[in-house]
């Protein structure tokens, strides 16, 4: 085990991370994507520093595969992008670099100065970067070059104990960045990690500030949900500190309502979560079915409606207004919530013909086009 030492204000030094070897942290590099490894390289040879960061870190020390390689650097946004041609920099207030190579994208970005809080838009240095990390399992920095992963937060250790600890103050965590608490609970379930009694209260007593949170974040984030494989778990604990509330209202005002709508809305989770481990790459569509098909299903009587199957348009329109009323305020894309009300529609014997276009009359080439 190795340390990163600094200095403190009398210019005496300071041990400021842990650094462990590929014989502690055990990362086979192999398991690291090719494309990553070098884009490092490249930033290195140029003298700049760079990291894995985040997320992809904290998958492969507990084993698991990583579907993105977010990369961290002190070169700044342009100078990243002089270094790769097939890049483009993104982002208003803070700009990020993503460089492309073939099919994938790797988010580059600059260390974070924290003079600012957690949310700063100012360029700092890896210090400073880690401060303004979430949570300590999501603050380690892997470096494929030399197969050290830097700790300044005894982040390896709360993920070998499996407990979630904030970085960030609990008196500022939350208020400088409210989707932070849907982070909490999705990490909390998706590792098995246990959260403080104090962390999950503040969670509770926080809730509120989600309101304020636009309608866009809030669908990226219950869209991760539904592709993660715990759904369920994130679902029931979104319920028990009240966070489901601000993503799905009309589905938590139900299921505190009625106890049977309850169970079925969460065994459709169940049932989601085994749809993505054995097919990931399932259409959209196909999982937003077990997000309504407990709403549907409450909404008429379906059998006598399939008896009669007198307008079946009309029955699909005014189910379509129910359903995007009842996911809001996500906002998924329609074609695919219309795939999944017409699925659930088929599995109650409702059939809804999808409306040819006209066809396009041929062009008669012998006329002449008036000039």
């Amino acid at each position: 085990m190795l340390y990163r030492y600094g200095t403190d204000k009398n210019g005496r030094p300071v041990k400021k991370a842990v650094i462990y070897t590929k014989n502690e942290h055990k990362i086979p590099k192999g398991r690291i994507d090719p494309d990553a490894i070098h884009i490092i390289q490249r930033l290195r040879d140029t003298g700049y520093k760079a990291y894995i960061v985040g997320g992809a870190v904290r998958d492969l020390i507990v084993g698991n595969t990583p579907k993105d390689f977010d990369i961290v650097s002190d070169a700044t946004p342009s100078k990243i992008k002089r270094l790769f041609r097939n890049s483009r920099i993104i982002g208003r207030r803070f700009r990020i670099v993503h460089v492309i190579c073939g099919t994938k994208i790797f988010e580059v970005s600059t260390f974070r100065s924290i003079s600012e809080g957690s949310v700063g838009n100012e360029f700092g240095t890896i210090d400073e970067d880690v401060q303004r990390r979430d949570f300590t399992l999501n603050a380690l920095y892997y470096d494929p070059i030399t197969e050290q992963v830097i700790d300044y937060v005894g982040g390896i250790k709360d993920i070998q104990k499996k407990v979630l600890k904030p970085v960030i103050p609990l008196d500022r965590i939350f208020v400088e960045d409210p989707v932070r608490m849907l982070r909490a609970i999705k990490y909390s379930a998706k590792t098995d990690s246990k959260m403080s009694f104090k962390l999950r209260r503040k969670i509770r007593k926080n809730a509120s500030l989600l309101a304020s949170v636009s309608p866009s974040r809030l669908t990226e984030e219950l869209l991760k949900i539904l592709n993660s494989g715990h759904a369920e778990k994130i679902v029931a604990e979104a319920l028990d500190t009240d966070l489901y509330m601000a993503l799905q209202p009309a589905a938590t005002a139900m299921m505190y309502a009625d106890k049977k709508f309850e169970k079925n809305y969460m065994e459709n989770m169940h049932q989601l979560d085994e749809l993505v481990k054995q097919n990931p790459e399932a259409r959209l569509g196909d999982k937003l079915v077990f997000l309504i098909k407990s709403f549907i299903q409450s909404l008429t009587d379906w059998e006598k409606e399939a008896e009669f199957q007198t307008s079946n348009g009309e029955l699909y329109i005014k189910t379509w207004t129910e359903c995007r009323n009842f996911v809001l305020p996500m906002n998924p894309q329609r074609i695919e919530l219309e795939y999944a009300i017409k699925t659930v529609l088929a599995s109650l014997g409702i059939t809804v013909r999808s409306k040819k276009r006209p066809a396009k009359k041929p062009v008669d080439k012998k006329l002449k086009i008036a000039e």
